[in-house]
């Protein structure tokens, strides 16, 4: 066993006794700390601090019972999270999520990430994730607003524009960011920017909606520039249709890529000629309306392929952009073997450990989540200095920021990882994360 399995397996073990069962946790947690723990031990002042150790555990867990009615009359209880996780380098931030899979392992684990994705974007921005286990699927938006408003009444103590500032994620879009807002103006008082991913109406920014998408397809374009490469004409498969998924596919049409796929759980669109912007525009109204895309009209060169994955049509760049742990080792395998040579993270950690090991193993370039997906974090961080200063940008003066601070994280990510024959994105993500926490968390003293 050499120096840094040693330390991986005494951290880990050390660990292990409470947070027996988070599985999503102790994976991001091991994937990190086989990175940093080298840099960690060979640095005095981050080794007195133990920065790593006071990192994986939040700097708080709030727990909430929501209790509200349904349109029946009926009272329903509900249980929500929030995960506040690091606020070393700027005020917790992160989104929240509806969905009845949520539970405590998946937040912790989306926290401990969004500490190292936001400190990678340059922004002074901590690291938090919260949501709900309730499903709005088949909820009338009464229903879904009664819930917002109720969630608010326990989230409200705990956020403010200098404290925490929550965001939307899975299936918390624009509208329920404005019922979540609207109550909290209503309870603090005062109008703050609290939130965001608000809408344009009363300070929200421009491109937020799109802002993760488009960031995924600027991180790809420095990935293939490092080999020489763009976009054009490259055939690229990806998972999901919502707002990462859709808006990828979108601007990766409009820098000229063959996007053949999105998806959803019951199967695979595919198209293939490529997608053109209608076709797009349609899987986007689909999934506004709560519609599947299963029946796709004739005359946009779509094919539903029931229970197929995307990986099954061997595309030369892979975009998984649904949810954690989608893409596994047969998959993997499927893409390696079909000539798949670029693999970025759309979602946050949409390939378990398995997988990543045989792409990496492979040679293939590959991204983590935590660089290829910030681009929505970061124009949520203009967001909320758009909403500071009372100026806002257009939405070309955000797309050009957005480019800038996507093209600055591959820049600062390549550095750390920069090997001969390449780049370890793994590697320089995690240790480029890293070291502007340290250096916060190191400096700031044991409180």
């Amino acid at each position: 066993m050499d120096r840094r399995d040693a330390l991986v397996e005494s951290f880990m073990t050390e660990m292990g006794h409470c947070t027996k069962g988070e599985t999503l946790f102790l994976q991001a947690v091991e994937e990190v700390a086989r990175h940093v723990l080298t840099v960690e031990k060979n640095d005095p002042s981050f080794a007195a601090a133990r920065v790593l150790a006071r990192l994986v555990e939040p700097d708080r867990i709030l727990s909430f019972r929501i209790t509200w009615e349904d349109d029946d009359g009926k009272v329903q209880i509900n249980r929500a999270w929030r995960v506040q996780a690091s606020n070393a380098i700027g005020p917790y931030k992160g989104g929240l999520r509806f969905h009845p899979a949520v539970d405590l392992d998946t937040l912790k684990f989306l926290a401990f990430e969004q500490c190292f994705k936001n400190a990678l974007t340059g922004l002074p921005l901590g690291g938090a994730k919260g949501g709900a286990d309730f499903d709005p699927k088949g909820r009338s938006d009464a229903e879904i607003m009664r819930f917002c408003h109720a969630l608010m009444r326990a989230l409200a103590p705990h956020i403010g524009p200098d404290k925490d500032v929550p965001a939307g994620d899975i299936n918390v879009g624009t509208k329920e960011i404005g019922w979540l807002f609207g109550a909290y103006r209503q309870l603090a008082g005062a109008y703050q920017g609290a939130l965001t991913g608000k809408g344009l109406s009363y300070g929200g920014s421009a491109m937020r909606v799109e802002a993760t998408g488009y960031g995924l397809i600027y991180f790809v374009e420095r990935m293939l520039a490092e080999q020489g490469e763009d976009l054009a004409g490259k055939r690229i498969a990806i998972s999901g249709k919502g707002n990462v998924a859709s808006h990828a596919a979108e601007k990766a049409v409009q820098q000229r890529a063959c996007v053949q796929t999105l998806s959803d759980t019951s199967g695979t669109l595919f198209a293939p000629d490529g997608m053109g912007q209608e076709a797009i525009a349609w899987v986007q109204g689909q999934k506004a309306a709560g519609r599947g895309i299963d029946t796709p009209p004739d005359g946009l060169g779509l094919q539903f392929k029931p229970g197929a994955v995307p990986w099954e049509i061997a595309p030369e760049i892979a975009l998984p952009c649904a949810t954690q742990n989608e893409l596994d080792a047969d998959m993997a395998r499927q893409l390696v073997d079909g000539g798949t040579r670029l693999v970025a993270e759309g979602a946050n950690m949409p390939l378990t450990a398995e997988a990543v090991e045989i792409v990496t193993g492979a040679g293939l370039a590959y991204a983590p989540g935590k660089a290829a997906n910030a681009g929505g974090v970061a124009v949520s961080g203009l967001e909320m200095s758009q909403m500071s200063h009372r100026q806002f940008m257009s939405a070309e003066e955000v797309d050009r920021e957005l480019c800038v601070i996507m093209r600055d994280l591959h820049a600062r990510v390549a550095e750390e990882g920069r090997e001969p024959g390449g780049i370890d994105y793994v590697r320089g993500a995690n240790v480029a994360g890293y070291r502007r926490l340290a250096q916060a968390i190191s400096a700031q003293g044991i409180i």
